[in-house]
């Protein structure tokens, strides 16, 4: 008897204390989900001004959508933190857990978080943009046909996808090709030291000045360079628009070849001379 009267005792207290909590649960979990719901509306309401604060400043489509999608988890994992303590759970475990996990990731991705960091400079600053035709010091040169975050997608000449790290990227030198609207071709053509330099220089202007491409201005240069060995370089300057540069740069080099050869001027090659000796009828 004496057992059950204990046990019927022991279970009128835990009824009785379960009785005397339901108020503060009830209340804590009032409390929580009203800070719940009044943290959704303040997460919206944050990513609303953040992508009018995107679109005002131009931001690019990539790193906004990135950037919003950072902040977005970020308040919610805070506001995770929030509705759980107001239940009466200890937060301080779960801080340690994120933290120490942000830690390793961070720690795994070391390569990722670069290219990252890289892909940020590249959109921000904007070195160059989809369409630009651009060179590096990595060796790599083409069409830029996607800029993500982590990488850069360039279309080579050859109708190649190259896909460079932006880490690497954004720490190498990089020409654009396309930034000006205008390109200037630039090559050399050799002439014989026997050539009248002022005649072959006329020539070469007038070739420039029927093509259809190159641009009056800035007006268009022939200037001697460099003294070879074998020639005397002339080095070709003129502008054209991008789109058609590589018409204009093929057809100046076709023009001046046929141009030059009418006229009857040399544009020397290197050559090597052999002189061999036999030995008389007489010797030995």
């Amino acid at each position: 008897m004496n057992q059950i009267e204990n046990i019927e005792s022991k279970l009128e207290k835990l009824i009785d204390s379960t009785i005397a909590y339901l108020p503060i649960l009830f209340g804590s979990v009032i409390s929580a989900i009203i800070v719940l719901l009044l943290g959704v509306w303040f997460i919206r309401l944050v990513r609303r001004l953040v992508d009018r604060i995107f679109v005002r400043r131009n931001v690019d489509p990539s790193i906004r959508t990135f950037l919003g999608n950072i902040i977005n988890w970020s308040l919610r994992i805070i506001l995770f933190i929030i509705v759980i303590s107001q239940l009466g759970v200890q937060t301080s475990s779960f801080i340690a857990i994120i933290g120490a996990a942000g830690l390793a990731i961070g720690l795994s991705l070391q390569g990722s978080l670069s290219n990252f960091a890289g892909g940020v400079l590249i959109l921000l600053f904007k070195p160059f943009r989809v369409g630009d035709y651009i060179s590096s010091s990595t060796g790599v040169d083409g069409t830029v046909k996607v800029i993500d975050i982590f990488n850069t997608k360039l279309v080579t000449p050859q109708n190649q996808v190259v896909v460079i790290p932006n880490g690497s990227l954004s720490n190498s030198n990089i020409t654009n090709y396309s930034e000006m609207g205008t390109r200037r071709t630039w090559f050399d053509i050799g002439v014989g030291y026997n050539t009248d330099l002022r005649k072959a220089k006329e020539i070469l202007l007038n070739v420039i000045e029927k093509n259809e491409y190159a641009f009056k201005d800035p007006a268009a240069e022939v200037v001697v360079t460099k003294l070879n060995d074998s020639s005397i370089n002339l080095s070709v300057r003129v502008t054209a628009s991008n789109d058609v540069f590589w018409k204009m740069h093929e057809q100046l080099i076709i023009d001046c070849k046929e141009a030059l050869d009418e006229a009857g001027i040399e544009i020397p090659f290197p050559k090597t001379d052999i002189y061999m000796n036999y030995p008389s009828k007489t010797e030995g």
